[in-house]
């Protein structure tokens, strides 16, 4: 049995074989130290801490896999968009690693059933997903090295995700091509942002876009920024014809 096997087997009896095994198959090739996995999967609120008293959770993780994963997208549309300007390409790998698309690969993956927190999961936000997804991907690197972390990228994302002429149509921010519309066309737009609490208690903010002085869209959402979103779709779906000409 070589060092490798060892380290294996190792991994496994003394730190858990059903973690060991789940990883694995999200992997789809083993891991040496489950320590960086487990890590990838601690929520802050577990305040735990490490012998020196610094903080033990995914944060540093996720920091380490976001780059790892902007780097990976780089170079895969570096080769595959060769006449692609800098512009574009900084557009595309926004797309590809927006927050909504890291949110769903972390949902696909049910990579939350692994989190460790003393936060009930019903009250963590939209964003754990991809927080996590991307603190995998740090722990890979600092587990197996660039290109075990290279290869999963392109498995999990690449392959079934990233279809480049797809993608140069699909929109990442209504909110931007709303501003940007209006700035082309010399046009004043505001958004009115108020509280709206709603018949539930629920606490909502609501948003009134106005462009030249009248309201075009409303929305009502979780957060600010949501409900922008909303309002600026609904505009940009009423003044799609006159947007697509700009």
């Amino acid at each position: 049995m070589n060092i490798i096997k060892k380290i294996f087997k190792k991994s496994r009896t003394q730190e858990g074989g059903i973690f060991f095994d789940d990883i694995q198959k999200i992997l789809g090739f083993q891991p040496v130290s489950l320590e960086f996995y487990k890590k990838a999967f601690t929520h802050r609120s577990s305040n735990k801490q490490d012998i020196f008293g610094n903080p033990v959770n995914y944060e540093r993780l996720e920091f380490l896999g976001d780059a790892m994963l902007s780097s990976v997208i780089a170079a895969h549309l570096y080769n595959e968009a060769p006449n692609g300007d800098e512009g574009y390409l900084t557009k595309m790998r926004s797309k590809i690693v927006s927050r909504e698309h890291l949110n769903e690969l972390g949902k696909d993956l049910n990579l939350v059933r692994f989190v460790e927190s003393k936060v009930p999961v019903q009250h963590f936000g939209e964003n754990i997903h991809g927080n996590i997804f991307e603190a995998l991907i740090g722990a890979i690197y600092l587990d197996r090295g660039y290109s075990f972390c290279e290869k999963f990228i392109h498995t999990r994302v690449i392959i079934p995700y990233v279809d480049i002429a797809r993608l140069e149509g699909k929109v990442i921010s209504y909110k931007s091509l709303v501003i940007e519309w209006c700035q082309k066309e010399k046009k004043i737009f505001h958004y009115d942002i108020f509280e709206d609490n709603g018949i539930d208690g629920q606490r909502l903010f609501g948003v009134k876009l106005s462009i030249d002085d009248k309201i075009v869209a409303r929305a009502r959402a979780t957060s600010k920024k949501k409900a922008e979103e909303k309002a600026s779709q609904r505009a940009y779906f009423a003044f799609q014809e006159k947007m697509a000409k700009k």
